[in-house]
């Protein structure tokens, strides 16, 4: 196995390691830690198809393969086992891949140890564990009985500290996945890019991340934010309007607050709709919808559903094509999906523009909006690197490369 030999942590500023500069030898024992955090059904495989790559690279230079992943929460029972995802491997690999429902046992590791080089193992969902999004130690010390190195992908779980990330760099050596790298690069265009040139941002959809990362970061660094989805909802909020059944997602009271320092502080305009399109709620469904003045409040039992760009900001949008501009929509704009379509589709012709440099981020977003541009399949983890110019998975990376390891 491998041990760290030092124990210091030394932070640096290089760039982490490249798995693509790592020379892989046969029989090498790998932990792949990837992000295959896909709906049930297999309706959107961008973040398994993202990683294929490296894990191919791995296998072809005959390493024997031991994937961990995640899907779905702990807490809220939504943690299924991945069996569709081992056999979607399998195909895309054009290699049988060995679905191991276990991570942490004995047996799990026995397993480990039995690949033969050039086999790729996919082991259980991480998130049935407790530990994994609270980056337990012991449970990441488990995790790392599974392989002698680790290779870090997922790009979408970048932003968490987690036992199958951040954890198992504790224990192993590490590498950044080509994936990941490719996404960090995927988004320097967004990122740092020269302040002359005119920027809007939309968040939307129902994370929390939206409001705590990207209403944060993106009303301090572009000129336009417009808020939608959950994101929407508080910002109304804590205007005083009244929202009625509207989404308020997780952490509610935690976004209330940061949502009123925030739009206190900002330095970007903020869009807020005059006008919204509301719809009854009933155990997920959506009907009787109608067209509300915002001074008028949503009433109980109904949910804001879409609503109408300002006309400021359509001007302002004409005008931005006319120079050229950088967008960025993370999360979906209106509930697309139930059928209230008017401002996304509105967004969205106008980020398909050539004139208008936009990139979606995430993987919901990307699955239920058609379009041809630039993507990212991560929407925490891309809100968190445009935000911030870095993430906790990259730093952890740096420091790992700075331990002194050996081989035993």
């Amino acid at each position: 196995m491998t041990v760290n030999r030092s124990g210091q942590h030394t932070a640096t500023q290089n760039a982490p390691r490249s798995l693509l500069d790592r020379r892989i030898s046969s029989g090498e024992r790998w932990i792949f830690s990837a992000g295959f955090n896909v709906a049930s059904g297999m309706r959107d495989t961008s973040r398994i198809d993202t990683e294929l790559a490296d894990i191919a690279r791995l296998a072809d230079a005959g390493a024997r393969v031991a994937v961990l992943s995640h899907q779905g929460r702990h807490k809220d029972g939504s943690a299924q086992h991945l069996g569709d995802v081992a056999a979607y491997l399998s195909g895309r690999l054009g290699r049988n891949v060995v679905y191991v429902p276990e991570n942490t046992t004995d047996s799990a590791v026995e397993h480990s140890h039995a690949l033969v080089p050039g086999e790729v193992a996919l082991f259980g969902n991480t998130r049935h564990h407790p530990g994994e999004e609270v980056n337990d130690p012991a449970l990441a010390a488990r995790f790392a009985c599974l392989g002698d190195a680790v290779a870090i992908g997922g790009f979408s779980k970048a932003h968490r500290e987690h036992a199958s990330n951040t954890g198992l760099l504790k224990y192993l050596p590490g590498w950044a996945a080509h994936s990941l790298l490719a996404e960090v690069e995927r988004l320097s265009p967004w990122s740092g890019a020269d302040p002359s040139v005119p920027s809007l941002a939309v968040l939307g959809g129902v994370k929390p991340e939206k409001t705590l990362i990207g209403l944060r970061s993106f009303s301090r660094a572009y000129d336009v934010v417009v808020p939608a989805g959950v994101v929407l909802n508080h910002v109304l909020n804590a205007l005083g309007h009244q929202v009625g059944d509207s989404e308020l997602g997780e952490k509610p009271e935690r976004c209330a607050k940061a949502t009123e320092e925030i739009l206190n502080s900002a330095a970007a305009r903020i869009h807020v709709p005059s006008q919204l399109v509301i719809a009854r709620r009933s155990e997920g469904s959506f009907t009787d919808p109608r067209e509300i003045n915002v001074n008028d409040g949503v009433p109980p039992g109904f949910a804001i559903v879409d609503f109408r760009l300002e006309p400021w900001l359509l001007e302002l949008m004409r005008e931005f094509c006319n120079s050229g501009c950088r967008a960025v929509l993370a999360g979906t704009p209106s509930l697309f999906l139930q059928g209230f379509r008017h401002v996304s589709t509105q967004l969205l012709d106008w980020v398909s523009a050539p004139e208008v440099e936009a990139i979606l981020l995430g993987g919901d977003t990307v699955s239920e909006l058609p379009f041809d541009g630039s993507t990212s399949t991560g929407g925490g983890s891309a809100l968190c690197y445009l935000g911030n110019g870095d993430l906790p998975v990259l730093r952890a990376l740096r420091e790992n490369a700075a331990m002194s390891w050996t081989e035993i």
